[in-house]
């Protein structure tokens, strides 16, 4: 009652009610932001996630902070009320205080959605992590040395297709041949990695394709050991997955198919040497396809399966090595076959769909085309193939097509 008087004689009746008004107001915006709680995806999550996300890490910090996407409105509007009161009213707007900038560029990261995410995508996401942990945990019939590794015998060396956004705190372990490119491109708008006279790249597609793969963004394990730890247990984790058979097609379609000088002389001539039948390949990739001598994919498969696995290159290496799932718990298992569906999802789901997108790509493998191209593979290298990729298949829930048969 005091502070009341004291209010009401330092300013006169209209003011007085315009501020009574505006506490009303911000009291009203607490009881619609409780409500509207239970029926958005604003302040909710999927539920099998473990860290809440009213939590968000800040820029150059790891660990859970005050997501202030979530709460800018309401402070702000305390701000403006606070600043009314000591200024009595007298030249107040919006203007006379300072604004965080980094705090307004984050409040419209996020949509708002009147409908939840539809139940179908939720169970998806649900069995893809559950048929991880089951076979991770209790299945022995795996081909899989890493099945039984604790996190700590893995070496940072194994760490280095974590990819990491600190500002919103999002792990990506990349896989080559499974759009990586186009999530790279999104990790490096998010991440601010890529500035052009101090401003960051907004469209991922815009970004050269120099820049893409050349280290700009964080790798996880260039952070001390225990802030690997630390931020896997509280940053949100996906990873994307192919059909491994078709993965290995791409993989040597644009390698060694295609005109490729550095993969040429790194794998094509040692593979031609070997398992081509050509004592002396040509020197230069273009020479090599004017005279139609180029490695055949039976000869690639040859060549795969001569090396141990650890050895193999990342484009062709088993992504259950690349990205260790029985190790760690991802949040969010993305499939190349629904790419579409299930970046929207993701963008969703972390909360930065309203200022990216996923880029839209032409270049597809169908997987009509396994036939095709698994006919000249004897039933023997198949087999190896298989035993090769066997934890991949099985993990990500991949089936064999009735048109490969396996022989056991």
């Amino acid at each position: 009652l005091t502070l009341s008087m004291s209010l009401t004689s330092r300013m006169n009746i209209k003011e007085y009610f315009c501020c009574v008004s505006l506490l009303g107001v911000i009291l009203l915006m607490f009881y619609i932001k409780g409500n509207w709680k239970g029926r958005t995806e604003v302040y909710t999550s999927v539920s099998s996630w473990s860290q809440p996300w009213a939590f968000k890490p800040i820029k150059g910090q790891y660990g859970p902070q005050l997501d202030s996407a979530n709460s800018s409105f309401v402070w702000t509007s305390l701000r403006y009320f606070y600043n009314l009161l000591l200024n009595g009213f007298k030249g107040s707007t919006w203007d006379t205080y300072e604004e965080d900038t980094d705090l307004e560029s984050r409040t419209c990261e996020w949509k708002i959605h009147t409908s939840p995410i539809p139940l179908k995508l939720k169970y998806g996401q649900y069995a893809r992590k559950k048929l991880i942990r089951d076979l991770c945990n209790h299945n022995r019939t795996l081909n899989f040395s890493e099945q039984w590794q604790a996190f700590d015998e893995l070496s940072n060396e194994e760490l280095e297709h974590l990819l990491v956004d600190d500002r919103h705190g999002i792990i990506y372990c990349y896989v080559p041949k499974v759009a990586c490119s186009q999530w790279k491109r999104i990790m490096i708008v998010l991440s601010e990695s890529l500035k052009v006279n101090g401003v960051p790249f907004r469209n991922p597609s815009q970004i050269p394709n120099q820049y893409v793969h050349s280290g700009i963004i964080q790798h996880l394990n260039k952070y001390p050991r225990d802030v690997i730890k630390d931020k896997l247990k509280h940053y949100k984790k996906f990873i994307f997955v192919r059909d491994p058979f078709v993965r290995l097609i791409s993989a040597y379609r644009d390698k060694l198919e295609a005109e490729n000088q550095v993969y040429y002389k790194l794998h094509g001539i040692p593979i031609l040497r070997k398992f081509g039948n050509c004592s002396k390949p040509p020197e230069s990739v273009h020479q090599a396809h004017a005279a139609k001598i180029i490695p055949s994919f039976s000869n690639f498969t040859e060549y795969i399966l001569s090396f141990p696995v650890k050895l193999l290159d990342e484009h062709w290496k088993p992504m259950t090595q690349l990205c260790h799932p029985c190790q760690i718990d991802y949040d969010f298992i993305g499939k190349l076959e629904n790419i579409e569906e299930d970046a929207t999802h993701l963008l969703r789901v972390l909360h930065v769909d309203n200022i990216i997108q996923f880029p839209s790509s032409s270049k597809k493998t169908n997987e009509s085309w396994i036939k095709s191209w698994f006919s000249s593979i004897t039933s023997k290298s198949r087999n190896k193939l298989y035993k090769l990729y066997e934890a991949d298949f099985k993990i990500f829930g991949y089936q064999y097509s009735n048109e490969i048969p396996i022989l056991q």
